[in-house]
C-alpha cells in the first residue's frame, strides 16, 4: 500500500440497479394463422450490482470518484415466447475484508472475507411476464402483459477493514514502521518525526518451515484517539480484524512501560471493548540502548502478558518476538 491518497478505506455510493424488461402481449400471427392465441415472452431481469472480493486489491481507491454506479436494464421480451436480454449486471471489485453498509440506516448488510466471494448489493428488477401466462380457459387471448419491476436506487456505504494476523499498536514513532521493513517486504514510510504512517501498510512475515502471517502497521494513536483525537480514531477500525494485538512501546519513552501500555489499551477498550479479548504482546523497542542491569530493573514494572525487548535496527530478539507471535495466533 502506498502512503498518502492512494489508500482509501471508505466510500458512499448511489446504486441504481437495472429495471427489468416489460413482457410482451403478442398473438401469434403467420402465414396461416390470422387468429392466433397468445406467444408473448417474458421481460429480461435488470442488472445487479454486486461487489466481489480480490486478493489483488488492497485499497477503495478505484471507487473514490464513481459516486453513481447504475445497471444495465433488462429487455423487453418479444413474440414466439422470446425471453428479453438480461441486464448486464455492474461487478464492484473489492478489497478482502469490506463491509457493505446501508448509508441510510447505518444497518450492515454484509462482508466479504474470500477472494472471489460475491454478494449482490443492490438487485435488480425482475422481468415482467408475458402474455402467454395469463392465458386461461375463460381468457384464451389476454391482450396484456405484466411490466417489468423498478430497478432499486440507494446510497450505500462500502468500508474496508483490514485483515491481518498481527496489528502494530503504539504511539507515534514507536518503531512500527521499521519493525515491519525488517520482518517483511513492506516498504512503508520512515522518518523520525511522529505521524510518517498515515495509513495502513501490510507485509507478510515468514516465519519456520515456510510459513508466514500478515502483519498490519496501524498509524500511530494518540491519547483521547477513541474520542475523535488525531488520525488514530480514523484507523482504529482496521485494529478490530487482527488476529493478535502486538503493543510496542520504545524503551526510551517519557512514562514507564506498564503506563504506556495500559493507555493504549485504555484507547482500544474506549473503541470497542471486545479488542479486550484478543491475545496481547509487548514489544520494547529500541532496547539495543539498554544494558542487561537497565533490561532486568525494567522486566520488574512489566504488564502482566507475554514481553520481549527488541531492537529492529539492531535485529535483535527478532526471531524470538516472531516464535511469541505465531504462538499467539496458533493459540
Amino acid at each position: 500500500m502506498s502512503q498518502g491518497s492512494n489508500f482509501v478505506d471508505y466510500v458512499k455510493i448511489c446504486c441504481r440497479s437495472g429495471k427489468g424488461g416489460a413482457g410482451s402481449a403478442h398473438l401469434h400471427r403467420d402465414i396461416l394463422t390470422s387468429m392466433g392465441g397468445p406467444d408473448g415472452g417474458d421481460g429480461g431481469r435488470g442488472g445487479h450490482i454486486i461487489v466481489k472480493g480480490s486478493i489483488h486489491i488492497w485499497t477503495l481507491l478505484h471507487l473514490k470518484y464513481r459516486k453513481h454506479i447504475i445497471a444495465e436494464d433488462g429487455g423487453a421480451g418479444g413474440s414466439s415466447h422470446k425471453f428479453g436480454k438480461q441486464g448486464k449486471d455492474e461487478i464492484l471489485e473489492v478489497p478482502l475484508g469490506t463491509i457493505a453498509k446501508d448509508a441510510e440506516t447505518g444497518e450492515i448488510l454484509f462482508e466479504i472475507t474470500k477472494d472471489g466471494e460475491t454478494k449482490i448489493l443492490t438487485a435488480g428488477g425482475r422481468g415482467g411476464l408475458g402474455n402467454a401466462h395469463f392465458k386461461n380457459s375463460v381468457q384464451q387471448t389476454p391482450r396484456f402483459a405484466q411490466p417489468g419491476e423498478q430497478g432499486q436506487e440507494v446510497w450505500n456505504i462500502l468500508e474496508l477493514k483490514v485483515l491481518a494476523d498481527v496489528g502494530l499498536v503504539g504511539f507515534p514513532n514507536a518503531g512500527k514502521s521499521t519493525l515491519l521493513s525488517v520482518v517483511s517486504a513492506a516498504k512503508p514510510e520512515i522518518a523520525d518525526y511522529p505521524f510518517t504512517t498515515i495509513v495502513p501498510n501490510l507485509g507478510i512475515v515468514s516465519y519456520r518451515g515456510g510459513k508466514s502471517f500478515v502483519m498490519a502497521d496501524i498509524p500511530g494513536i494518540i491519547e483521547g484517539a477513541s474520542k475523535g483525537k488525531g488520525l488514530g480514531y480514523r484507523f482504529l477500525r482496521h485494529i478490530e480484524r487482527n488476529s493478535v494485538l502486538l503493543f510496542m512501546v520504545p524503551a526510551d519513552t517519557s512514562r514507564s512501560i506498564k503506563e504506556e501500555y495500559e493507555i493504549l489499551k485504555s484507547e482500544l477498550e474506549s473503541y470497542n471493548p471486545e479488542l479486550m479479548q484478543k491475545p496481547h504482546v509487548l514489544a520494547i523497542t529500541k532496547s539495543d540502548m539498554l544494558d542487561e542491569e537497565l533490561m532486568e530493573e525494567m522486566k520488574q514494572d512489566l504488564p502482566n502478558i507475554p514481553s520481549i525487548f527488541i531492537s529492529s535496527v539492531a535485529e535483535k530478539n527478532i526471531l524470538e518476538l516472531k516464535d511469541m507471535l505465531w504462538k499467539a495466533i496458533e493459540g
